[in-house]
């Protein structure tokens, strides 16, 4: 599982692969809420945090502590004060394996946690922004958003080639737009789903394609 955080400046986007020991320090549905937050609403501070989270700052600042001593976050230099410290995500891709056998059983459990809560965090993104009033999205963004399934017959080989272009596209779109300032600019989500369906495809059925005005019709 990936997640990327654009970079910024000319800065090359650092990968992280995350270890049992940052997992575990993850594995809290809160701390998985306030990565994302961070992710999605740039620094913040305990006291922000709590806001949006609907948790006192006391408990945000715990969470907060317990993400930075594996340097899931850290401090933003220079900003804040002894008593309203600015927290931020570093910059780059973050990705962690899912609960498998080779893990210990803790650890396990400790990728569930983590897997759970990203999912369900990404979903209810997803839900937000279908359950948005129209009249508070611009014309031009309700046009600009996209959402597609499509089914398709492929091998293994072949969705990993696919997964490696999407992989590309999106890198590009990242060197190109990072830190991009001004009017009409906005934080976007980009998302992607690629996987095997266990039951196979009955032989002979056609390809099927929805589009989000197919699916919302």
């Amino acid at each position: 599982m990936t997640e990327n955080e654009t970079p910024r400046g000319d800065a090359q986007p650092e990968e992280r692969t995350l270890d049992a020991g940052a997992l575990k320090a993850l594995a809290h549905p809160l701390r998985v809420r306030i990565l994302d937050l961070l992710a999605e609403r740039g620094p913040q501070t305990a006291s922000s945090l709590a806001t949006m989270i609907g948790e006192s700052s006391g408990v945000t600042s715990y969470h907060l502590r317990a993400l930075a001593s594996r340097d899931l976050i850290h401090e933003v230099a220079g900003r804040g004060t002894a008593r309203e410290r600015w927290w931020e995500r570093p910059r780059g891709r973050m990705s962690f394996s899912g609960p498998n056998d080779a893990m210990t059983p803790s650890g396990r459990a400790a990728a569930q946690i983590v897997e759970d809560e990203f999912f369900r965090n990404r979903h209810q993104r997803l839900m937000d922004h279908l359950h948005r009033p129209q009249a508070e999205v611009p014309q031009e963004w309700r046009d600009a958003a996209h959402h597609m399934t499509t089914m398709l017959d492929m091998t293994a080989p072949q969705l990993q080639e696919l997964a490696q272009q999407i992989d590309e596209l999106v890198e590009a779109a990242v060197l190109r737009y990072r830190d991009q300032t001004g009017p009409g600019v906005r934080r976007v989500t980009i998302r992607a789903d690629l996987f095997d369906l266990p039951d196979g495809r009955p032989q002979g059925a056609a390809e099927h394609r929805t589009t989000e005005t197919e699916e919302l019709s």
